[in-house]
């Protein structure tokens, strides 16, 4: 599929790129877009949670009435979860909540990301651009040229670029990414991707390795 050549001001540059249709033409896997989805937020996941079970609770051991003759049910230990203050049954642990996926199928899902957006017409494909010093200001009226300031964008370059970095960090709905960072997540999250045209060969070799 071919795609028209943008500016940063938003005007066509008479120009167009071939997009692959191994990439961005394909039949999406919904499961293999599940399965990146659901890693990539397992991930993100501290697994930090703790509760106090008995063994955990500061507190008296001794036994804490006589073993008969009360009238109620034995009871050998203040820090027993019946208690108040008492340690919590089974409570959470520290868990490491990350697995691990093939390759083939994170490229699948990525691959299967991009052809939803594609055929969804949410790519731009923009010319390389800079900016002289980092400022909101200069991607703010990149995304009114491009008609996308009030969309969730996603800018996706070809290398490392501090001042567009650093110009869309404070953006709520901006992320800036390297061609070789890209997560199905973040395709998808977005409601438009804007694709550098250097980004495009970098792209295309990743995801059909």
């Amino acid at each position: 599929m071919k795609v028209a050549v943008l500016d940063i001001q938003g005007k066509d540059t008479g120009r167009k790129v071939e997009l692959s249709d191994t990439v961005y033409s394909i039949e999406p896997n919904n499961h293999a877009v599940y399965l990146d989805v659901k890693q990539y937020l397992a991930n993100k996941r501290q697994g930090t949670h703790k509760a106090k079970e008995r063994a955990d609770i500061s507190g008296s051991t001794r036994k804490i009435k006589k073993q008969k003759g009360t009238g109620t049910a034995r009871a050998g230990s203040i820090k027993s979860p019946i208690f108040r203050g008492g340690g919590r049954v089974f409570g959470p642990r520290p868990k490491d909540y990350s697995f691990k996926l093939n390759k083939n199928l994170k490229r699948l899902a990525r691959r299967s990301a991009l052809s939803i957006q594609a055929k969804e017409n949410n790519i731009l494909v923009v010319e390389d651009f800079n900016f002289e010093t980092p400022k909101t200001k200069n991607i703010t009226n990149v995304l009114k040229a491009l008609g996308v300031e009030n969309k969730k964008s996603l800018f996706v370059l070809a290398e490392q670029n501090n001042n567009v970095y650093l110009s869309s960090r404070n953006l709520k709905s901006v992320k800036t990414v390297m061609n070789s960072g890209l997560s199905t997540y973040e395709l998808l999250n977005a409601n438009k991707i804007i694709l550098s045209e250097s980004s495009l060969e970098g792209i295309e070799s990743n995801l059909t390795k």
